[in-house]
C-alpha cells in the first residue's frame, strides 16, 4: 500500500528560517519538493558533492585493502569529522608518494638488469681510465656478428654471453672512434651494490608507506563515514535552502513538502510550539507526491522486486501485495526442486543463526528468500523432483499417497503453467479497471470490465459448458453486454463513432497481444523441465564418472555432486528471479494499466 500523504506549505521570516531549517531537519519527516534551483551554479555545494564522492570512494577503498589483508576495523578513539576530512589528503599524499617510489623502483629494477651482465664493477674506475685519455665502451651483438679482430683494433675483451649474445668491452685513446657493428650501451653510474641498496632501500619505503595507509584503514574508516555523514547532511540542508522561494521582498521564505497523514499531528504540535505559519493540504491532481510504501509482513518483503521495475505513482494502486502471490508460486515451478527449496531454506537459516550483527536491510532478504524455498519445495511436490532424483519411485506408502494426490505428469505442468498466465493476466485486468475507477471515475472503467466479462464467459463456456454452453442464449447476452462495453464505453464523454474504433482497435491489440502474453508463461514449465534435467544428468555423472576403487569413488562421486547441483542451484536460481520478473514487468502489469513513475519518499533529517 501507498503511504497517505499531505501537502505542506511553509512561510518563515528570513531572520529566523536558519533555526526553522533546523527543527524541520530534527523532527525528520518532511519530504521537501526539489525544485533544483541554482544547483549547479553553486560552488560551494558543488564542492561539498565533489568532497563526499572523494569520501566515499576512499572508504570503498580503504575497506577493500583490509578485507585483502583479512584485518578488521579498530575501535580505537573516537571517530570526528574532523579527523576524516584530514585523512582525504593524508592518503592522497601518501598514494602521490607510492606513485612516485614505485616509479624509481621500476627504474632501479631496469638499472639492475642493464648491470647484471657486466658483473660488480666501480664506475668510478672507468672515470678514471678517462681522466687518464682512455675511454671504455659498452657493446653488445650477436655471437655470430662478433670479430676478433676487434680485439686488436679496440682492445674488445668478452665480458659475458647471454643466450646467442655477446657483451663486451672496449678500451680506446680517447680521439679513436670505435666503427664496430655492435649496439652500444649507456650504463648507469651506479655500481651494481649501489643499485641493490637503493633498490632494496625503496623498497622498504614503499613497504612502510603501504603499512600507513593500513593503518590509516584499520584507524580512521569511522572517521571518514561519519565526515561523509556530516557533508551529505550539509548537502541536504543547501539544497533545502535553494530550494527556498524568497517572497513579499526577500522577508519571507516559503518551502513546500510533503508528510505522511500519520505524522501530521505530531508534526503540527511541533510547528505550534514554533509558532511558524504553515498549511496542511490534500494532494491534488498533477502533484508530484513522494512514494512510500507501507506493506505489512509476507507483502513488504517483495517491495524491493517492485522497486526494480519503479515505484507506482501517488494514485494508482500500489501492486506488490497483488503480484507477491503470483512471484511466489512462478518462483517454485521455475526452480520446481523440493531439494533445492529445502537447501535454500536452511541455508538462510543457518546465515541467520550464525551470521554476527545482520543488517536490518540483509533480514527481509533472508526472509524473502525463505519464503521463495517453500514454495520451491511444494511446487518441486508437484513433480517429485528432489536434487534431480524422483520421490515418487519410493515405494513408501506415505510418499505413494502424496503422488496419487498431488503428482503432474509434463502435459499437466504445461496446462497449468497456461492457467497461471491466464489467471494472473485477467487479475491484472480487474486491477486495472479498479485502478481507472479510483482514478478517472467508475464509467472509465467500463470498457475494461467488459473485457473481462468477455474473457471470463468463453473460460467457463469452454470449461464448463454443462453451467453455460458456448453460444447459447445466456452465453450470447453475456457477449452482448460485454461487446456493449467494450465498444461504447472505451472513451466517455466522446463521439459513439469514435467510441466504435477505438473499440476496433482495443479488440485488435486484444486478440493479437493476448495469445502472445499467456504463451509466455510457458516459460514456467520449461525452466523447471531444464532444470529437473541438468539435476538428473549431474546424478547420472556422479554416478557414471567415479572410479571403482572403495576410497576414491565416494569422493569423485561427492565431488562431482556437490560441485553439478551447485553449479545447476545458481544457473536456476538466477533464472527462477529473473523470469518471474519478466512475466511481473511486462504482461502483468501491461495488463493492469501500471504506470509507475513515483519519486520514492526522502525526508529531511539528521
Amino acid at each position: 500500500m501507498i503511504t497517505k500523504m499531505k501537502k505542506l506549505t511553509f512561510l518563515v521570516y528570513h531572520k529566523e528560517y536558519d533555526a526553522f531549517l533546523d527543527t524541520l531537519r530534527g523532527l525528520g519527516v518532511v519530504h521537501v519538493v526539489e525544485k533544483q534551483q541554482g544547483v549547479a551554479d553553486n560552488p560551494e555545494l558543488q564542492e561539498r558533492i565533489r568532497l563526499v564522492a572523494r569520501l566515499t570512494a576512499l572508504t570503498k577503498t580503504l575497506q577493500g585493502l583490509l578485507a585483502n589483508q583479512k584485518m578488521a576495523v579498530t575501535e580505537d578513539g573516537v571517530p570526528t569529522v574532523g579527523r576524516g576530512l584530514a585523512v582525504v589528503d593524508e592518503v592522497d599524499a601518501l598514494q602521490t608518494q607510492k606513485a612516485a617510489l614505485q616509479q624509481l623502483l621500476q627504474t632501479y629494477a631496469k638499472e639492475k638488469e642493464a648491470l647484471q651482465v657486466w658483473g660488480d664493477f666501480e664506475p668510478g674506475a672507468v672515470e678514471r681510465l678517462k681522466s687518464a685519455g682512455f675511454v671504455m665502451g659498452f657493446y653488445t651483438c650477436s655471437e655470430s656478428n662478433y670479430k676478433e679482430e676487434w680485439e686488436q683494433r679496440f682492445n674488445a675483451m668478452v665480458v659475458n654471453r647471454v643466450a646467442s649474445k655477446l657483451f663486451f668491452v672496449t678500451v680506446t685513446k680517447e680521439a679513436e672512434v670505435v666503427d664496430c657493428e655492435a649496439e652500444q650501451l649507456s650504463l648507469p653510474k651506479y655500481s651494481l651494490t649501489h643499485l641493490e641498496e637503493l633498490y632494496a632501500s625503496t623498497q622498504a619505503e614503499l613497504d612502510a608507506n603501504e603499512q600507513t595507509v593500513l593503518q590509516v584503514a584499520q584507524q580512521d574508516i569511522p572517521s571518514l563515514k561519519l565526515a561523509s555523514k556530516e557533508l551529505q547532511s550539509q548537502i541536504e540542508l543547501s539544497t533545502v535552502v535553494l530550494n527556498t522561494t524568497a517572497v513579499v521582498g526577500d522577508r519571507l521564505r516559503m518551502l513546500e513538502g510533503w508528510v505522511p497523514a500519520s505524522c501530521q499531528a505530531d508534526l503540527e504540535r511541533h510547528l505550534n510550539e514554533e509558532n511558524a505559519y504553515y498549511e496542511i493540504t490534500d494532494p491534488v491532481p498533477g502533484d508530484n507526491v513522494p512514494i512510500e510504501l507501507n506493506n505489512k509482513g509476507l507483502f513488504a518483503w517483495f517491495e524491493p522486486i517492485c522497486k526494480l521495475y519503479m515505484l507506482p505513482k501517488y494514485n494508482e494502486l500500489d501492486l506488490t501485495p497483488f503480484f507477491a502471490p503470483f512471484f511466489m508460486v512462478f518462483f517454485g515451478l521455475c526452480l520446481g526442486d523440493s531439494g533445492y527449496g529445502l537447501f535454500l531454506f536452511l541455508a538462510a537459516a543457518a546465515y541467520r543463526i550464525f551470521a554476527k550483527n545482520i543488517s536490518a536491510t540483509m533480514k527481509p532478504i533472508l526472509s524473502l528468500i525463505q519464503i521463495l524455498a517453500v514454495s520451491t519445495f511444494f511446487c518441486g511436490l508437484l513433480t517429485g523432483g528432489f536434487f534431480g532424483a524422483n520421490l515418487y519411485n519410493l515405494e513408501w506408502p506415505f510418499i505413494q499417497t502424496l503422488k496419487e494426490k498431488v503428482y503432474m505428469d509434463n502435459n499437466a505442468m504445461f496446462q497449468l503453467s497456461l492457467l497461471l498466465g491466464a489467471i494472473q493476466i485477467v487479475f491484472g485486468m480487474a486491477l486495472k479497471a479498479a485502478n481507472q475507477a479510483i482514478q478517472f471515475g467508475f464509467k472509465y472503467a467500463l470498457s475494461t470490465i467488459g473485457w473481462i466479462v468477455l474473457l471470463v464467459s468463453i473460460a467457463v463456456a469452454a470449461l464448463l459448458p454443462g453451467l453455460m454452453p458456448m453460444g447459447g442464449t445466456i452465453h450470447l447476452v453475456i457477449l452482448g453486454l460485454a461487446g456493449i462495453l467494450i465498444f461504447l464505453f472505451n472513451s466517455p464523454g466522446k463521439n459513439v463513432f469514435l467510441n466504435i474504433g477505438v473499440g476496433l482497435w482495443d479488440s485488435y491489440n486484444m486478440a493479437t497481444g493476448l495469445l502472445g502474453d499467456i504463451l509466455s508463461y510457458v516459460r514456467l514449465f520449461a525452466l523447471g523441465l531444464s532444470g529437473g534435467i541438468l539435476a538428473s544428468v549431474f546424478n547420472s555423472l556422479a554416478v557414471g564418472m567415479s572410479p571403482d576403487n572403495a576410497v576414491a569413488g565416494p569422493i569423485v562421486m561427492v565431488l562431482i555432486f556437490v560441485i553439478g547441483h551447485a553449479i545447476n542451484i545458481f544457473m536456476n536460481v538466477l533464472g527462477a528471479m529473473v523470469h518471474p520478473m519478466r512475466l511481473t514487468f511486462v504482461e502483468f502489469f501491461k495488463n493492469s494499466g501500471y504506470e509507475g513513475g513515483g519519486k520514492a519518499y526522502k525526508p529531511f533529517k539528521k
